[in-house]
C-alpha cells in the first residue's frame, strides 16, 4: 500500500520555499507548524499500519515526482526501474 502526498510549499513549510507572513505572523506560524506536526502524525500512523508514505513538494517537476513514485513501486514489486518515461503531458 502506497500513500502519496504532494505538499504545498506554503501550507506544509517547505524547507526551500517556506515563507512566514509578516501580517498575523504568530497565527500563521502556529498554523503551518501544526500542519507539519499533523503530517508527522499521519506518516507515523500510516507506516504503523503497513503503508509506504511518500511526501513530495509542489515545486518538484512532475517528471521527478513520477520517477520517485515509480522507483518505490518497482522496489516494492522487485522489478527493474524502466529506463525511459513516457511524455507525461500527453502530447507528442
Amino acid at each position: 500500500m502506497l500513500a502519496i502526498f504532494v505538499n504545498g510549499c506554503f501550507w506544509h513549510g517547505c524547507p526551500e520555499h517556506a515563507t512566514w507572513p509578516a501580517a498575523n505572523g504568530d497565527f500563521w506560524r502556529a498554523k503551518i507548524e501544526g500542519t507539519r506536526a499533523r503530517d508527522i502524525r499521519t506518516d507515523k500512523m500510516l507506516i504503523e499500519s503497513g503503508w509506504t508514505v511518500v511526501r513530495l513538494w509542489e515545486h518538484q517537476p512532475i517528471e521527478d515526482m513520477a520517477e520517485a513514485v515509480d522507483a518505490i513501486v518497482c522496489q516494492a514489486r522487485g522489478t527493474r526501474k524502466p529506463e525511459a518515461y513516457a511524455d507525461l503531458s500527453g502530447s507528442e
